[in-house]
């Protein structure tokens, strides 16, 4: 226990890091990411913070690892993208990407990394849409999403999903931005001597 206590984000990088970027790949490739690839990956992060901190560790600046804090995170990962799921805005492979991440990262990073790919998925977005002459169409399909997003009984309904715009507009594989802000923040924090 101690060893992986005291080597838990090494072991962190050397299966989420490949892990995640796997996913990204498949998502990239073919706009999906497997059910049994997050699964293993939750599995892997809650079994990894169980090994290294039990079921709940807490410090003198609060909670910091074990299997709540898993769980946590695996809350925190679901609940921020469950939302856009359920509008059709998103694939559910990228929800439980989400997810897997934050049994590895517990809640506060989680929302981190989920806040940095959404920002690099904002830019990834714009770009596209540039880059492919798609501007009119961006600001309809904005304009459709709005009207959606007033009335209860629209907002949940298949009127103005992803899937629904058909040759308008181009569908962005949410692992890969989702990846890239994980890396982000866990580069950072590491490098910066926050994650110990």
């Amino acid at each position: 226990m101690e060893f992986f206590a005291s080597h838990y984000w090494i072991i962190t990088f050397a299966i989420l890091i490949p892990g995640i970027l796997y996913a990204s790949w498949i998502d990239f490739a073919q706009r999906r990411v497997p059910n049994w690839l997050n699964a293993a990956l939750a599995a892997l992060g809650l079994a990894a913070q169980t090994l290294a901190f039990g079921w709940y560790t807490s410090g003198a600046e609060g909670a910091s690892g074990g299997l709540a804090w898993g769980l946590l995170g695996l809350l925190v990962g679901f609940g921020v993208l469950i939302v856009p799921w359920a509008m059709h805005g998103m694939g559910a492979g990228d929800v439980k990407l989400m997810a897997a991440i934050g049994c590895w990262l517990g809640p506060w990073l989680t929302l981190l990394s989920f806040a940095a790919g959404a920002i690099v998925g904002g830019l990834v977005a714009i770009v596209m849409i540039y880059t492919t002459g798609r501007t009119i169409h961006a600001i309809t399909n904005l304009q459709i999403i709005w009207t959606k997003m007033r009335r209860l009984d629209t907002a949940f309904g298949e009127f103005g999903g992803a899937k629904t715009f058909g040759s308008t507009s181009q569908l962005l594989p949410y692992g890969v931005p989702l990846t890239i802000g994980t890396l982000g923040v866990l580069l950072t924090c590491y490098f910066g001597g926050w994650l110990t």
